[in-house]
């Protein structure tokens, strides 16, 4: 850690120092699993679209996923199929 990312607790922190993000990648892109709501049924957006990608990739899916497993199934299929979003 470079010294302009260490602050003591009794030092007022320089707004012109501080960064957000950094060398991660694509911070718009969050693990399903880590979603506050992920464990909420699947949206009608997602069902339907998952759908038509199970469709296409000749695959059956449950109908009571989640959020979350909703995201990664569409992601999985949507590697296998000529769509791209």
């Amino acid at each position: 850690m470079t010294e302009s990312n260490i602050h003591s607790d009794d030092a007022t922190p320089d707004p012109t120092q501080e960064t957000l993000g950094g060398p991660q990648g694509d911070s718009t892109r969050k693990d399903p699993e880590e979603w506050v709501t992920g464990d909420e049924p699947m949206t009608g957006a997602q069902r339907s679209y998952l759908d038509t990608l199970a469709r296409e990739n000749g695959e059956e899916i449950p109908a009571d996923l989640t959020k979350a497993q909703a995201s990664e199934h569409i992601d999985r299929l949507q590697a296998g199929s000529d769509r791209t979003s």
